[in-house]
């Protein structure tokens, strides 16, 4: 069996214990025991079609029935259902249908009359019970297939209470990794600009919008941020010295560097798995592509053409980049090889195309398009060049950037009110809903490839 990728790792602040019953997991200083492990995969994440999934969430079961102890079920029972409801293929039910209560009857296997849960549509059932003592809580995590009766995943983890957060997220990227084969995105974080008194700041935030940072203090305009694949760099365009120059910055150490060219320093992009970067510089005349190093030396120039080349994008191998040109005359997009230097036009409809991201399996991109002043997001299959249009008819729709699981796409809105938000969607396009409440313009959302390291 091969070995994959643990996300516990991704939560290295949390102090997870179990009770053996065969033998323990031990990963990055915690414990963690699978009380069963199937080898399931329901759901096909990539289907434009996907309906989402039934899913009972049932009150926690308080051990010792103590005030705390309630209240802290409460909590976790609350982060669990937001969590489940913020994917794009499960959502909770209505617990007004539910027949029994497994917080009185039992949360384990032998204790669910499945037909009480199969008999409200419910596909799966998730069932937790929850110890605290000693300012600790231990949480007791199980997920079912009612039709088929068979516990799922099964976890116990244990941890300060002010942890429940990190550790109900753990659980459903479990979850996530049963039943669509990837661990999803309850680890990782989004990079965005905000307005502060009039300038524009760097922030990051949870997937869903919870634990907002402010990053950058410029009292500048700060643009653009990207990404490093192991989330510890962000790099991003600031105009706090006069011309725009990219600051490459490690959040944990608090160190980085500055690639600052004559001209115009704009675009950023990480290569996949690599400290390198690739960017839009325009000290030879015009802006165009070059691939530089982590302290911003240049590698070697990517594009040269009579029009502007910006807005790179790696290709999930890194092999090619995607990015807007006008050397046909107006923004287009073009995909080209790093080593063969071939270049393929991929945009034709439309005559303005722009901010394009390529998708995690690297069948799709994702871009802006102009047309009849609409500003709308499009995602264009590469191999067919068949464009599909994701937002209409709701303000101004920008930046695009995809989940890392490819299941979601999150990108900037005026829908509310004629002001930039930051919005998630499905990446069929459905399911749009802002994620931020802040003061401010929010724009240029980017999502992190795991759980930053930034505290």
């Amino acid at each position: 069996m091969n070995k994959r990728y643990c996300p516990h790792d991704m939560f290295n602040k949390i102090i997870i214990s179990a009770i053996v019953c065969f033998l323990g997991l031990i990963c990055s200083g915690f414990f963690s025991i699978p009380v069963y492990a199937g080898d399931y995969d329901y759901i096909n994440i990539s289907n434009p079609f996907l309906k989402k999934t039934p899913v009972a969430v049932t009150e926690f079961k308080a051990f010792n029935g103590h005030g705390t102890e309630v209240a802290a079920g409460k909590t976790a029972s609350d982060i669990l259902k937001q969590a489940i409801n913020f994917t794009g293929y499960l959502k909770t039910m209505n617990p007004v249908a539910f027949l029994s209560n497994p917080a009185e009857s039992g949360i384990q296997l032998g204790q669910i009359n499945f037909r009480d849960w199969t008999g409200i549509g419910a596909e799966l059932l998730i069932t937790g019970g929850i110890e605290e003592a000693h300012g600790k809580v231990k949480l007791k995590l199980r997920l079912f297939d009612t039709f088929n009766t068979r516990l799922v995943v099964g976890k116990v983890y244990t941890g300060p209470r002010s942890q429940i957060r990190k550790m109900i997220h753990l659980f459903c990227s479990e979850i996530s990794y049963k039943l669509t084969g990837k661990w999803w995105v309850f680890n990782t974080k989004i990079a965005f600009v905000s307005t502060v008194k009039g300038k524009k700041e760097i922030f990051t935030c949870d997937f869903d919008g919870q634990n907002i940072k402010q990053i950058t203090s410029h009292k500048s305009i700060c643009l653009s941020p990207a990404w490093s694949f192991d989330s510890k760099w962000l790099a991003y365009v600031s105009y706090a010295r006069g011309n725009p120059q990219i600051f490459i910055k490690n959040l944990k150490e608090k160190r980085g560097s500055i690639v600052n060219y004559k001209g115009m320093n704009i675009s950023p992009d990480w290569m996949p798995g690599q400290f390198k970067l690739a960017a839009a510089l325009s000290f030879s005349g015009d802006q165009e592509i070059y691939l530089l190093t982590l302290k911003g030396e240049i590698i070697k120039r990517i594009t040269k053409s009579w029009g502007i080349d910006v807005s790179p994008k790696f290709s999930p191998d890194g092999k090619k980049i995607v990015f807007t040109s006008k050397r046909a005359g107006t923004p287009q997009v073009y995909i080209k090889d790093i080593e063969s230097a071939r270049v393929k036009r991929l945009t034709f409809k439309g005559s303005n195309n722009t901010s394009a991201a390529w998708s995690p399996d690297g069948k799709k991109i994702a871009y802006v398009g102009i047309e009849k002043n609409n500003i709308d997001i499009f995602v264009i299959n590469i191999d067919s060049g068949m464009p599909v249009q994701l937002t209409q008819n709701a303000g101004d729709n920008e930046d695009p950037a995809w989940s890392p699981d490819g299941s979601m796409l999150t990108f900037t809105s005026t829908r509310e009110g004629g002001i930039p938000r930051i919005f998630v969607m499905n990446a069929s396009g459905s399911d749009p809903r802002r994620i931020l409440r802040l003061k401010g313009k929010q724009s240029q959302p980017a999502w992190s490839m795991s759980k930053s390291t930034e505290n």
